[in-house]
């Protein structure tokens, strides 16, 4: 095989990138809130309720992890009493097609990549 003379550097996976999804899979919540986004659910609390097991605890740090990764948006009103909404921001559209296609992939393998 030719290269002519060139030299290829080893490629590495992108650090920021490869960490946001691992961080992501590794909650395990991540992917249920994101399904309760897309069903309209966009208060905490209401999160919550449709959810067995979820605390709010736990709901509030997997909320912290995607809002540091830009992929949710937090609202807050100046409201009494107070109310917060999230919503999946612009980058949060295209970061959850990614995971979509990795479904996509993982359906495949388990079909023995038919």
């Amino acid at each position: 095989m030719k290269n002519n003379g060139k030299t290829i550097s080893r490629k590495s996976a992108p650090a920021n990138s490869a960490r946001m999804v691992e961080t992501i899979y590794g909650c395990k919540w991540s992917l249920t809130v994101y399904q309760l986004l897309a069903n309209g659910v966009r208060r905490p609390g209401e999160m919550v309720r449709n959810v067995e097991g979820l605390s709010t605890k736990v709901l509030n740090e997997c909320l912290k992890k995607n809002i540091e990764f830009g992929i949710i948006n937090k609202q807050e009103y100046g409201e009494i009493p107070p109310r917060v909404e999230y919503s999946v921001t612009e980058f949060g559209e295209k970061f959850l097609r990614i995971l979509d296609e990795l479904e996509k992939l993982q359906e495949e393998i388990n079909l023995g990549h038919r």
